[in-house]
């Protein structure tokens, strides 16, 4: 922690020295504001450095976001909604998405329609694929 010892000294002894409504003043008031999230993963060992893998996962969204505009219905924009989530479960589980919407797409045709379909989900198809 020596390092953001000395970036906190040097940006306390900056602040009032830089005029605010520059770049430098205003990554300045922000690093000081933000002061308590930037070091948390230094009190909490289980805490990541950054959060590139949500940015990653929330990129897909950002990408998403014209095509949804497109949606010509509620019932529409939730079904694209759904398909996303379930990807993104797919690969937090370490599961291939196509493989798995293969065995979901081939498994539910012959379940009946009332049937639990939970061993289906993501994270449940990762444990029985590990097993076969």
């Amino acid at each position: 922690m020596p390092v953001l010892n000395a970036l906190k000294v040097w940006l306390d002894a900056i602040a009032p020295k830089v005029v605010p409504d520059t770049r430098l003043g205003e990554a300045v008031s922000y690093t000081l504001n933000q002061w308590d999230y930037l070091t948390r993963y230094t009190s909490d060992g289980r805490m990541p450095v950054d959060n590139n893998i949500l940015e990653r996962d929330i990129r897909v969204f950002a990408t998403g976001r014209k095509s949804w505009l497109f949606s010509d219905t509620a019932d529409g924009a939730k079904a694209s909604a759904v398909i996303y989530s379930l990807m993104l479960t797919c690969r937090a589980c370490g599961v291939d998405p196509l493989t798995w919407l293969h065995h979901v797409l081939t498994e539910l045709p012959q379940r009946k329609e009332a049937a639990d379909i939970g061993d289906l989900l993501p994270f449940n198809f990762s444990k029985t694929s590990a097993a076969q």
